[in-house]
């Protein structure tokens, strides 16, 4: 069956918790699959949160999920990807082109309904680039991040410094793209 997967990466090892890089991608993707199954939908195909290992460092985590005997079998649709901090969510970043971009490009207008400004060309991430080589359609959110670097790898990337309505934001984006993605395909 195909799958969607939504993400985030569990690796601070900086100064601090890592509240932002990459604590808000991991909420937003939980909080993600909570929202859909909240509003009672069922999802024709299997969407997956994710949350993995070693972005920083190599990137082994995104590559271990990708080629594991647990994926045999299985053919990803889409993959979000959030990993620029839990900040409000502007748009979405699409690696796709031609007929799958146009699809997603024409949903902006549902996305703009949860606050999102603009679908645009070019997505992905570290923790997802290895599902882009089997077709994945590879998808970053994008906040504003203008406070990014007043955090990222920081004693300041605390808890304290992510507010709850832009992380909800985030999150209330990916569940709506996921649930887009799971029952009109990319």
């Amino acid at each position: 069956m195909p799958e969607i997967v939504v993400g985030g990466h569990l690796d601070s090892w900086d100064l601090s918790e890592g509240a932002h890089d990459d604590g808000a991608g991991c909420a937003q993707a939980i909080e993600a699959l909570r929202l859909i199954r909240a509003a009672g939908l069922r999802p024709k195909r299997t969407i997956r949160a994710v949350l993995f290992m070693d972005e920083e460092n190599g990137g082994t985590g995104g590559r271990d999920y990708a080629r594991s005997a647990n994926r045999q079998g299985e053919r990803h649709v889409a993959a979000i990807e959030s990993d620029r901090g839990g900040f409000l969510p502007l748009g979405f970043g699409v690696g796709a082109k031609g007929e799958a971009f146009e699809r997603i490009k024409a949903w902006e207008p549902l996305l703009r309904r949860v606050g999102l400004q603009w679908i645009r060309p070019g997505g992905g991430g570290v923790d997802i680039a290895p599902l882009g080589a089997s077709g994945t359609v590879l998808i970053s959110l994008v906040p504003d991040a203008q406070r990014y670097f007043d955090v990222h790898h920081s004693s300041s990337d605390t808890l304290d410094k992510v507010h709850p309505r832009e992380l909800e934001l985030g999150a209330t984006a990916m569940a709506v793209l996921a649930y887009l993605l799971s029952e009109e395909g990319a």
